[in-house]
């Protein structure tokens, strides 16, 4: 924030004064050459210091301070309703990805132009229903603080229901995953040890699938799986441990605070290995009922084609 300095409007103001002594307005007596070259009734030379006009005062500093906080205040929420907001790390749900109070800045902009959550990334998103409990409620001055700034986005707000967790699957996608085995994704194992919490297992607190997600909707799970109540644990609830595209706040891009933990949060390699549902869907179908026909008639058809090429070898004889 700009800090202005006093312009001197306090001062008693004075006429300027011309070269002959007189007052703005008198004529100077005689009308002999200039020695300085100003002419008849000139100021003297500006000196490189700006002065006030006469009548004319400078709005003060503290004039301007509500203008300088009400601009701040309007670029802040629009930051935090298209941009990014931060967040705080509530839990160890996504050990060691994210550790207890760490800080990060969720991209909200993607979003506004149709962008959709992808397999890997770490999303922030509203309770769907459920998975939380009633936020207890707060008073007093500290919540009045917290509440007036979470409200311009410098504070994550006591009444949100948010979470945060890794998206595993989206919309038309197969998961499941067996005890003392890992997640199995459109079916092929997915490599998760770039992230997975350290002597943690796949899934087996909790096993599951395999499920066909619906569109629109994401199967989540936490990076430390034996830490986090996660979509496996919510299958009982309307969506079967589902979350909706639209609960979804934004894509967590950084970790931004503490500085020592300053860091980005990329896609995992392993999910570019990850076929898509239709690749899955048909290879699903080339090994079913329609394959196995396929693969019995070629050998039929070459059965069949050298059986009347001997016939009409045989005729030409």
């Amino acid at each position: 924030m700009a800090v202005g300095a006093r312009s001197g409007a306090d001062d008693p103001e004075e006429s300027p004064v011309s070269p002959g002594g007189g007052a703005s307005g008198e004529e100077p007596p005689g009308d002999g050459p200039d020695p300085e070259g100003q002419g008849k009734g000139g100021y003297q030379p500006d000196d490189g210091e700006s002065t006030p006009a006469p009548g004319k005062k400078q709005r003060s500093f503290w004039k301007e301070l509500p203008i300088l906080i009400g601009i701040a205040i309007v670029l802040a929420l629009l930051i935090k309703t298209f941009l990014v907001q931060a967040f705080s790390i509530p839990s160890n749900s996504m050990q060691n990805t994210l550790q207890r109070g760490d800080r990060v800045l969720v991209d909200k902009l993607t979003p506004w132009f149709g962008s959709t959550p992808e397999r890997g990334e770490v999303v922030v998103f509203n309770d769907p229903g459920g998975w939380l409990g009633e936020s207890p409620e707060q008073s007093g001055f500290g919540a009045a603080v917290q509440q007036g700034l979470s409200w311009i986005g410098l504070m994550p707000s006591a009444e949100d229901q948010d979470l945060i967790k890794r998206v595993i699957a989206v919309g038309g996608d197969t998961v499941s995953c067996r005890k003392g085995g890992p997640v199995i994704l459109n079916g092929k194992e997915l490599d998760e040890s770039a992230y997975l919490f350290p002597g943690n297992t796949a899934c087996d607190d909790q096993e599951f699938g395999p499920i066909t997600i619906p569109d629109g909707q994401l199967w989540v799970m936490g990076d430390h799986r034996q830490d986090s109540l996660d979509s496996r644990y919510h299958q009982n609830l309307p969506g079967g441990g589902t979350v909706p595209e639209s609960k979804v706040v934004g894509r967590a891009i950084v970790v931004a605070w503490p500085v020592s933990r300053w860091s980005t949060l990329p896609v995992p390699s392993s999910y570019d290995d990850i076929p898509s549902a239709a690749m899955a869907t048909a290879v699903a179908t080339a090994a079913g009922p329609a394959g196995l026909g396929l693969a019995l008639a070629v050998p039929l058809v070459l059965w069949r084609r050298r059986t009347l090429l001997r016939k009409e070898e045989s005729a030409q004889r």
